[in-house]
């Protein structure tokens, strides 16, 4: 009886451990739907310092409230502590749903979420939610560098 229990123990253990590493894993077109669905839910959502809502949202907000929805990932709330988030990846090596940041002014730093074919989704302080062109040449000057969140 305690033999059955404890194969029993270790049957489910490794059952769990399936489902959870199976979980973790997204294919880049699975994240890239996904974008693009959060996307469809708050384009053109204008931009608004600190905001957190359809009323208004700011850049790392926006990245913040997509990664929780979308990929149940709790990030940190500003840009300022997600750049600090994941590891370090080279502007060739970006894949859909890695964060890209920007140098928009002598303090201030700019985020969005990379989506594929040279386009990220972000808060525009101008324009709200929108999809930009990383080579634009106003973002291809502030590029500053990007980090991997998914796996």
């Amino acid at each position: 009886m305690i033999i059955n229990r404890l194969s029993l123990l270790i049957l489910l253990s490794l059952l769990l451990t399936a489902c959870g590493s199976h979980h973790a894993t997204r294919s880049q077109s699975q994240v890239s739907s996904a974008l693009h669905t959060q996307y469809n839910g708050w384009q053109g959502t204008p931009y608004r310092l600190g905001g957190l809502s359809k009323k208004g949202i700011d850049c790392s907000g926006f990245v913040y409230l997509t990664f929780k929805q979308r990929f149940g990932i709790t990030l940190p709330r500003t840009t300022k502590a997600q750049v600090k988030q994941g590891d370090k990846i080279s502007r060739r090596k970006l894949k859909p749903g890695d964060l890209v940041f920007f140098k928009t002014g002598w303090r201030t730093r700019h985020v969005g979420i990379y989506i594929g074919n040279g386009k990220f989704l972000h808060a525009s302080t101008s324009k709200g939610v929108i999809i930009s062109k990383l080579d634009n040449v106003y973002w291809k000057k502030k590029y500053w560098r990007a980090q991997r969140i998914l796996e």
